[in-house]
């Protein structure tokens, strides 16, 4: 019975329209707030970003290009697969959110590779403070010495944090907010003792020497860590791209044997669950050999 109804294009057609319309008429609220976050809610994840990366940005060009990068896409593939408008516009559709979602992945990973960067830059940044300190040097005159002599994105944040203590910001708050703008533990471990040693006293220039043996002995494990994932992540995205390959090789040597999976509704159902499957696969490995410290 469900195979008839699923191979007959009269019936399935009108169902599957008619269970659209309910599902998304009692799920309309929350649809409209999903769609607000992928979208317009996922261009301010990428504005605040790469403000935080310190690059420069104007709010419509970040709008106009992530919209190119959705709906170009979508309508070239559209207009490709016509006459065949439902899978033309199921097709454009995936590669409409996948377009708009394509700019936050990208920012992400950057911002991620930048705060790596600046807690592999702590091990010579600390040492140079804790030699400044060691000389009778200030907390920021020490700080100044990092952002003359070294380059990235730990100066960068340094320069930030000086110029807040100018401008009459007091040194703990602009540390805090340090704290806030880079969410890794070796930073909050930086900021914490900072602080607390402002209040209390103590030897500054130990603590910066102890600071720096802990995040040099924790980038030890991560890159072992790093080094006996690494066949497990190969081995996620292989078998995520397989299937997709081998869809392509018989699309190439036998088109019609494939073809039904983009003509027919049964087709597309199975095509969905395949993707849907596939993707669930991925996060599920790339969770399962990701360690954090």
């Amino acid at each position: 019975m469900m195979s008839f109804i699923i191979g007959n294009e009269i019936i399935f057609i009108p169902l599957f329209g008619i269970t659209v319309f309910i599902f998304a008429y009692f799920t309309s609220d929350r649809l409209i707030d999903f769609l607000h976050r992928k979208t317009l809610g996922s261009r301010e994840e990428v504005l605040g970003l790469m403000d935080r990366m310190f690059i420069d940005t104007d709010r419509k060009k970040v709008t106009y290009s992530m919209m190119a990068m959705s709906f170009g896409p979508a309508s070239i593939v559209f207009l490709v697969t016509w006459p065949n408008v439902f899978f033309g516009a199921f097709l454009g559709t995936v590669l409409m959110i996948a377009g708009w979602q394509a700019p936050k992945i990208i920012i992400t990973n950057l911002w991620e590779k930048r705060c790596s960067r600046l807690v592999d830059q702590m091990v010579d940044g600390m040492t140079i403070m804790s030699n400044g300190i060691k000389a009778g040097q200030s907390l920021t005159q020490s700080m100044e010495r990092v952002v003359e002599n070294m380059s990235g994105p730990l100066p960068q944040e340094f320069g930030l944090i000086l110029n807040k203590v100018r401008l009459g910001m007091s040194v703990e708050d602009a540390l805090n907010e340090f704290g806030d703008r880079i969410p890794r533990q070796d930073v909050q471990m930086f900021v914490t003792a900072v602080v607390i040693l402002k209040e209390t006293g103590g030897n500054m220039a130990e603590t910066f020497q102890t600071i720096t043996t802990t995040v040099r002995e924790r980038q030890k494990v991560e890159k072992k860590i790093e080094a006996m994932t690494a066949q497990g992540n190969m081995q996620a995205i292989i078998v995520t791209l397989v299937p997709l390959i081998l869809l392509g090789v018989f699309l190439l040597l036998d088109p019609p044997y494939v073809m039904p999976l983009f003509t027919t509704p049964l087709g597309w159902v199975c095509l969905t669950l395949v993707v849907t499957l596939q993707i669930i696969g991925l996060v599920v490995m790339r969770k399962i050999v990701t360690i954090k410290v």
